[in-house]
């Protein structure tokens, strides 16, 4: 068949006109008037960028350039993509007498703290938008400036802000391959963000690192969060939006938390010099649910990610959410700080009147091999009467604990804190407990070194491994309040010896 030449090169023309027409327009923010030199503020120039990109229309960039814009708060844009080439810093500025960040916005919401309640206070945010895409190799930094707390002002009278990034009520977010620096209370404070993807992206920090809450279709893959003094990954679903949104269909995998000192991860040589997190406990920087639990947790699945130095993992409700369909798999963590598994049905309920009771169910958690924990509080399954855990299997898990603790350790505790403790010394859910923050030393020293389970009901465990590198005086398993425990497979080591752990009522 003969096709005629002139035809073939008129639809590759245009094909051609079509595809450029498709490729992104670069908008670089030095022909907008930005310095990048560290002293002038640049955030002006920037933000006539990202405007004049989101008019011109669909898949431009915003580049900065290598260089330090010293900013105020940008006002990201829906379409528009905002690229930090290597070598590229965002700072966060100082306020001056006359400059300084957005006001934040004006929220009834009562549930929750004033950081989880604004996002117009940020370095970098964005409300209501669409196909929004932060990528590159440049650094987010707000060292020294960005803060913790509510609206504060500074010494010269103008508005600081206390995230490095807030997006509310967004869909389809990429956050691709950036570092983040000392960003105050959030790092990220992504709340009804749906359709998001974050991966391979540092974050080091010294508060809470990813706070992805009331989000639906969600990756986060590749990524390294290390945060000495909050939660590094964590999942929430407030009432910060007004009503009661879900966080549902969640992927986290390979990723690494780790929680040692602040800025020692990006500089490439981890230190341990702050031994303790602002609640007294060892460093936090581990991947958790909650606590902010409002909307429920549905169809989560967290895998082959790693914890060092920090807390373990933590699934949480406290605030009337149903948690459900929660898998876990191929964990490794090295030198955790408190309790390596953490399962909490709690009675906080910071909710509307009549809300309804927080509920567990439907958790698997499989192959997950840890080095190091800290036996005071065990593998800790906890819920509270008339509500228990239910539904639980843990499988193919083992675990070395330091241990070295005594049955003294349990009576001095008891006796300074009685009412975590009963009569026979085993510890009770009280009501003054259950309503507090959760965390495992909010349990106390539990009478168990390996497993604690309290208020639960068909929890199952199947090849489980459990050993002491210092011989504890404490027995491995301590059960109150449960039906339908079955063990299969459970061994412990202690003192030298092993045993199996029998329980099958």
């Amino acid at each position: 068949m003969h096709i005629n030449r002139r035809f073939i090169l008129t639809v590759l023309g245009f094909l051609t006109l079509w595809t450029n027409g498709l490729s992104a327009k670069d908008y670089h923010v030095r022909d907008f008037g930005a310095v990048g030199d560290g002293q002038h503020i640049d955030s002006q120039a920037i933000n006539e960028a990202l405007l004049k990109a989101a008019q011109d229309g669909k898949h431009a960039v915003v580049v900065i350039d290598k260089g330090t814009y010293l900013c105020y708060s940008i006002h990201l844009q829906s379409g528009v993509t905002l690229r930090l080439e290597q070598g590229a810093v965002l700072k966060a500025a100082q306020p001056t007498a006359t400059e300084g960040y957005d006001e934040a916005e004006k929220n009834d919401s009562q549930y929750q703290d004033f950081g989880h309640s604004h996002w117009h206070n940020s370095l970098l945010w964005g409300e209501g938008l669409h196909d929004v895409v932060l990528e590159g190799d440049g650094v987010i930094d707000g060292s020294n400036v960005l803060t913790r707390g509510g609206q504060r002002k500074s010494e010269t009278g103008q508005t600081t802000a206390n995230k490095a990034l807030a997006l509310r009520d967004c869909k389809n977010v990429t956050i691709r391959g950036l570092r983040f620096l000392s960003c105050g209370h959030f790092a990220m404070l992504l709340t009804g963000v749906d359709h998001l993807l974050i991966e391979n992206t540092v974050i080091d920090t010294n508060r809470d690192g990813m706070d992805i809450d009331c989000c639906q279709h969600v990756t986060v893959r590749g990524c390294r969060v290390n945060t000495m003094n909050d939660d590094a990954i964590v999942l929430k679903c407030s009432y910060a939006l007004g009503w009661a949104k879900p966080t549902e269909h969640v992927l986290i995998e390979d990723c690494h938390v780790s929680g040692y000192d602040v800025g020692s991860v990006l500089n490439g040589s981890p230190t341990t010099t702050a031994i303790k997190a602002p609640d007294g406990d060892g460093p936090t920087g581990r991947i958790k649910l909650g606590t902010e639990s409002n909307g429920g947790f549905r169809h989560i699945n967290i895998r082959h990610c790693t914890f060092t130095h920090c807390r373990g993992l933590a699934l949480e409700t406290v605030d009337g959410a149903e948690m459900k369909d929660v898998k876990v798999s191929h964990l490794t963590m090295k030198d955790i700080c408190n309790s390596p598994i953490y399962i909490r049905l709690g009675d906080r309920m910071r909710a509307p009147e009549g809300f309804h009771p927080s509920s567990i169910s439907d958790i698997r958690i499989s192959h997950v091999d840890v080095d190091s924990a800290d036996s005071r509080y065990a593998i800790l399954i906890a819920g509270i009467q008339g509500h228990p855990v239910r539904k639980v299997t843990l499988s193919d898990i083992n675990v070395r604990f330091i241990g070295g603790l005594t049955l003294d350790d349990v009576k001095q505790q008891r006796n300074s804190n009685p009412f975590f403790f009963g009569g026979n010394g085993k510890p009770v859910i009280s009501r003054h407990e259950a309503g507090g923050y959760p965390e495992p030393s909010a349990h106390g020293i539990q009478p168990a070194w390996g497993l604690s389970i309290s208020h639960a009901e068909d929890i199952r465990f199947k090849n489980i491994r459990l050993q002491t590198i210092h011989a504890d005086e404490r027995p491995a398993l301590s059960l109150l309040n449960h039906q339908r425990v079955r063990f299969h497979n459970v061994k412990a080591f202690n003192n030298g010896l092993w045993e199996e752990l029998i329980c099958n009522d």
